[in-house]
């Protein structure tokens, strides 16, 4: 059975109105990446400067992320070698206290499995928050987002599970040290060994 193209993918989530009655905004899908994707990054859903971008981790979020990979800007944004799919594809609104409300769950059943069947060349799917991980690693995922982080050797090299790169998470990185000196080592190797076969 022949593989289905990303493209048809991108396009008709892009087209996807399916939340638009429970948002007090426009839908707005993002999602980025071709065929020739080697590298998949899930997240959890725009945030509201992606909602006004329509780019992916336009905001101080995405600057810790490349800095955690180790790539530029060019690089990250370079559509022939990362796929951007996250778990939400449009801006979820904000809760009482100001922060992002969850995924909508109408998204990841319509659009997550498409997407990994037609990024078929991906070698590595980094995994960023617990929505992410429990849905992809199933029942590989730890019980909390801190335990699956633990785990990452078990997981790789074909994923790598991370925590959300929000400032929110500053009081976790700091408790966390082995997350800055075990992980994010072997994740820049990684990805920059994927990077120069690529070239």
């Amino acid at each position: 059975m022949a593989t289905e193209a990303f493209e048809r993918v991108k396009a008709e989530a892009r087209a996807c109105r399916v939340c638009q009655g429970a948002l007090d905004h426009p839908c707005r899908p993002v999602l980025t990446g071709t065929d020739s994707a080697r590298i998949r990054i899930i997240g959890q859903a725009p945030g509201t400067r992606v909602q006004k971008s329509g780019a992916p981790f336009t905001d101080p979020s995405g600057d810790r992320l490349r800095d955690w990979m180790g790539v530029t800007a060019k690089e990250f944004y370079d559509e022939r070698l990362f796929a951007i799919t996250p778990m939400g594809f449009c801006f979820p609104g904000l809760d009482a206290k100001g922060g992002d409300k969850p995924p909508r769950k109408e998204c990841a059943p319509l659009w997550q499995d498409r997407c990994t069947n037609a990024l078929s060349r991906v070698e590595l799917t980094l995994l960023i928050g617990a929505h992410a991980q429990r849905y992809h690693l199933g029942e590989m995922a730890g019980r909390t987002l801190t335990e699956t982080v633990l785990r990452w050797r078990e997981y790789w090299p074909h994923h790598a599970a991370l925590p959300h790169p929000s400032w929110r998470n500053n009081a976790w990185l700091k408790r966390n040290a082995w997350f800055d000196g075990e992980v994010l080592p072997a994740l820049r190797a990684r990805i920059r060994s994927i990077l120069d076969e690529a070239a």
